[in-house]
């Protein structure tokens, strides 16, 4: 018996009888299963091969992140280490460095 025939037959109950708790909670249950499959099936992700892509997606997105992560220490390493230097090329021409070169 499929999730849809499983699903047909609680309403049909619910019709019948009266819809309890229990039926209801029930046809909520089904019908969030056959969602959940509909929408795995829609975005290609229903076949036994997904767990695995999904997890090799989830570590390409954490190297992905790391590198950003390291990319923007690096960079932030390189202007602060300009701007000192820039400093302390301000601070020998202040001093007259230049005129103790010659």
């Amino acid at each position: 018996m499929t999730r849809e025939d499983v699903l047909a037959s609680l309403m049909e109950q619910a019709g019948r009888q009266g819809a309890d708790i229990v039926t209801l909670r029930a046809i909520v249950e089904e019908t969030s299963e056959l969602a959940a499959e509909r929408v795995l099936d829609r975005l290609g992700l229903s076949d036994p091969g997904a767990e695995g892509d999904l997890d090799e997606l989830r570590e390409l997105l954490g190297a992905w992140r790391d590198a950003k992560a390291s990319a923007w220490r690096a960079f932030i390493d390189w202007a602060i280490r300009g701007l000192l230097a820039a400093l302390l090329i301000g601070i020998a021409v202040r001093l007259g460095v230049w005129e103790l070169l010659r």
